[in-house]
């Protein structure tokens, strides 16, 4: 396991063990003049040991992630016995000003990676944090939040059966479900990858809207992945066994109209079994709608008015 027990140097800053810092990365300024940076929590033990990634906030629309790594820093949980834990509350503070999940050029930060200092705004953000902070890390968790009411159920999600060591925090975390996920193109875990380090994503709940027990879940479990990693003390096991899935989809809307769940996130459903409906507005006709598989609930669109081709439930197989 990585050790780190040499002072580190971020932002012009040198942080010894045993200091615990909160520093700013500048990234830009806004039209107006206005400075845009992004505070980091740097919380060095005395002992030498891994580092450890905290990010929410890459989409600046998905609050929860941001209300997680807030919680473990104002319950002053995040206080490790060996190595380093680096809090980033929020990445994407354009994004968090203006509710969106993007920064002001319409980019995404999450496809902008390993960036670029004299691209995009969205790929300036990501060079600057592969600059500054990547080349400090050796694990890490992405929090994440389902799109505009799309609401997911908890749930971590890694590249499974690659690299032991991910699958072994994943397992850590306890999440209600893990699923195997591939990387994709720009993203933070493909950057991360490519250098050997090792990423977790968790999602819960739907973006610009708290999810209470997905939250403490998040909590609970960075505590576990903590401990995995010998940098925390035990913690409280999961309420109940984690489910693997390998395979999972989303099943969309054949028509367009008004759309109507007729499951909750997190249930088991049964191949045939209708998980809703899709209905014009004016009485005329209304269409059921069947399970193709076999699965567990672990995303559902909260949102009644659906174009064709739109996602409204996600489906996953357990392995």
């Amino acid at each position: 396991m990585p050790a780190t027990s040499a002072a580190i140097h971020l932002n012009g800053l040198t942080i010894q063990p045993g200091e615990r810092v909160l520093t700013r990365l500048v990234i830009s300024k806004l039209p107006s003049g206005t400075v845009i940076d992004v505070p980091v929590h740097v919380l060095r033990a005395q002992e030498p040991g891994p580092t450890l990634l905290l990010m929410g906030g890459m989409h600046g629309d998905e609050v929860n992630g941001i209300e997680t790594i807030r919680r473990l820093v104002r319950r002053e949980l995040l206080a490790p016995l060996r190595g380093t834990v680096i809090a980033i509350p929020i990445l994407n503070i354009y994004g968090f000003l203006n509710f969106s999940r993007d920064v002001p050029d319409g980019k995404d930060v999450n496809r902008s990676f390993p960036g670029f200092p004299r691209g995009s705004l969205a790929g300036r953000v990501a060079h600057r944090f592969m600059r500054e902070i990547m080349p400090l890390i050796d694990y890490g968790i992405d929090f994440h939040t389902g799109g505009a009411a799309r609401s997911n159920f908890p749930q971590v999600r890694a590249l499974l059966g690659i690299d032991p060591a991910v699958d072994a925090m994943a397992a850590a975390f306890g999440a209600p479900f893990t699923l195997h996920a591939g990387l994709r193109g720009g993203s933070l875990r493909e950057a991360a990858q490519e250098l050997g380090k090792r990423i977790i994503v968790y999602e819960t709940g739907e973006s610009l809207r708290l999810d209470e027990p997905g939250i403490e879940e998040a909590v609970a479990g960075t505590l576990r992945v903590l401990h995995h990693l010998g940098m925390g003390p035990e913690a409280p096991a999961p309420a109940r066994p984690g489910i693997i899935c390998r395979r999972h989809t989303w099943l969309r809307a054949r028509f367009a109209g008004l759309f109507r769940a007729h499951v909750e996130n997190g249930q088991f459903i049964e191949k045939g079994q209708i998980y809703g409906s899709v209905a014009d507005p004016y009485g005329a006709q209304s269409v059921r709608l069947e399970s193709p598989l076999s699965g567990y609930v672990i995303g559902l669109n909260y949102m009644p008015v659906v174009n064709q081709g739109d996602a409204l439930l996600h489906l996953a197989v357990p392995a």
